[in-house]
């Protein structure tokens, strides 16, 4: 029983790693969701476990997967990802690194369930060096597209106005344009929609005073991706 109790507890600081750097991120699947994951995981690998072993104890012919129950952990915690990852507006999808951290939090729910305390412990660490330390790395040493954010931004130009030179301005303020929407209003004016990457650390509210001083700009609504 201290065994047990030892495992799970080994789980939950384990999943309270994973759910914490959720958290301060602000996604949706967090502290607790990560924390139950764990432990839950865990705790149905050490009873698939210990069933195997009380079973064949009993019968002694009775053979068993002890981490059959395990593998249907893997396939289960799927849905549950899924249901974190969304698709935006413009084919933008969110969520795939939120639902892989719990599909990581159940893995190593089942790997301390497993009695592979190192090597839960090792696979907690990589997974937050994955997503914290890495990408920091390569956004500094790696290719300069890695230091970009994606900002969306929707503008209402007048008719009379080129949409071609404002394009072409825009593109002179050290940004890069991914994708160009044109839709005509019933009003006086026309929209534009584009996707844009600018530098990370420059400021959102710069590229809008950037892009509203264009002439033939009327509105301009930005976001940051």
């Amino acid at each position: 029983m201290d065994v047990i109790l030892i495992k799970l507890g080994i789980s939950a600081l384990l999943g309270l790693i994973i759910g914490l750097e959720r958290e301060l991120k602000r996604k949706p699947v967090g502290l607790k969701t990560s924390l139950v994951i764990s432990i839950s995981s865990c705790l149905l690998t050490i009873v698939s476990i210990e069933s195997a072993q009380a079973f064949s104890e009993i019968s002694g012919r009775t053979q068993m997967d002890p981490m059959r129950l395990a593998a249907q952990i893997v396939s289960g915690i799927g849905f549950l990802g899924a249901g974190v990852i969304l698709r935006r507006s413009n084919d933008v999808i969110s969520g795939l690194t939120t639902a892989a951290m719990i599909w990581g939090a159940s893995g190593l729910g089942i790997a301390v369930g497993a009695g592979f305390y190192l090597e839960a412990g090792a696979g907690a660490l990589m997974m937050l060096i994955s997503v914290e330390l890495i990408p920091m790395l390569m956004k500094r040493l790696g290719p300069k597209a890695l230091s970009e954010k994606e900002v969306r931004v929707r503008l209402h130009v007048a008719d009379d106005a080129d949409m071609t030179a404002i394009v072409k301005s825009i593109k002179e303020k050290e940004v890069k344009i991914y994708n160009v929407r044109v839709k005509d209003l019933e009003s006086a004016s026309s929209k534009m929609e584009l996707m844009l990457g600018v530098y990370e650390k420059r400021y959102t509210t710069d590229v809008y005073y950037e892009i509203k001083s264009i002439p033939g700009v009327q509105k301009v609504e930005i976001e940051t991706l």
